[in-house]
């Protein structure tokens, strides 16, 4: 039986998972990522977790899903904007050297859309655009079963399209981002800023404090009637519409998935995102466009880079 390691790095948590011949995950473990601690730390939990679950298991090799932007071609990770200090990382070499095996490296909205389209709600699409709103926004588009990766592997970096030449900064360096806009980052510091100005109590109280408010707690009270939760989410749905609208506009795709955190929200997001399209695309049939959640949930990176590997490394028959 041939075994594989797969890694999905992730600005709030590390995922690691078993993956059999098929490339399909069967045990998966996670833990926070807090990259403050430095790649080092961080690759040191993330060998001494994978070797865990692994157990006495041999692996061939390993699949790496990582927040970008990243260098393919050298296995470097550069400068992720919500990592401070990870500047040219050699992820690959410092995994490989600590795990004794070859891994194959792929940015984590790449390998979710692959993930989705092999195992989840892509299946059958040809051509797939698969967008994760959660800390940020990413994205992976999957045409006839293959990965689009595009100049330096920065194919579907869709949160990083400027919306507002004059909106807030982004940390990629940028202002007015679709991901400064529309991500549940964005969402919570909008709610904050509704929060310390008086406003929001039902937030309030579904987070405890301002610092653990996250989207999930602004949909929920959207949900219960505070108007500014709903002002919050209205206005990002919106701005989601009109980002993802770019994308369809530019891309002609079959099928949407939307995974990530916000995603949870349902028909809460689906809805408004709905509308918000078909006020905006113009020149794509959208009533014909299939819009589907990921059906995959937190685990989608780790499935695709469990496919990764057994697709890199399969014995040759």
């Amino acid at each position: 039986m041939s075994w594989y390691g797969a890694i999905d790095v992730g600005g709030t948590k590390v995922a690691v998972g078993l993956v059999d011949a098929e490339g399909r995950l069967v045990a998966s473990e996670a833990f926070p990522t807090v990259p403050e601690r430095g790649p080092a730390a961080v690759v040191a939990d993330t060998v001494a977790a994978l070797g865990a679950l692994a157990g006495e298991k041999p692996l061939r090799g390993v699949g790496l899903a990582c927040v970008g932007p990243l260098d393919l071609n050298r296995g470097l990770v550069l400068s992720p904007p919500n990592f401070p200090g990870w500047d040219q990382v050699p992820i690959v070499s410092m995994l490989a050297d600590a795990l004794g095996v070859p891994v194959a490296l792929d940015n984590d909205a790449n390998l979710a859309a692959l993930a989705e389209q092999r195992f989840g709600a892509g299946q059958g699409a040809e051509v797939l655009l698969y967008v994760t709103v959660s800390t940020g926004i990413g994205g992976g588009i999957v045409i006839g079963g293959q990965l689009l990766r595009g100049l330096g592997g920065a194919a579907g970096e869709i949160g990083h399209q400027t919306l507002r030449a004059d909106g807030p900064p982004c940390g990629c360096g940028n202002r007015g981002c679709l991901e400064a806009l529309a991500s549940g980052t964005a969402i919570a510091r909008e709610a904050r800023k509704a929060i310390a100005a008086g406003r929001g109590a039902t937030m309030l109280a579904l987070a405890g404090t301002p610092e653990a408010l996250h989207a999930g707690h602004v949909a929920q009270a959207a949900k219960h009637g505070d108007q500014a939760a709903a002002a919050i989410w209205d206005a990002a749905m919106a701005e989601l519409a009109i980002g993802l609208g770019n994308a369809i506009s530019t891309l002609a795709p079959d099928r949407l998935v939307i995974g990530g955190g916000v995603a949870q929200a349902g028909e809460q997001l689906l809805a408004p995102l709905r509308a918000g399209l078909a006020r905006h695309v113009k020149m794509v049939p959208i009533d014909q466009l299939d819009i589907r959640i990921a059906a995959l949930g937190a685990e989608a990176g780790l499935h695709g880079a469990g496919a990764l590997a057994a697709g890199r490394y399969a014995p040759q028959t």
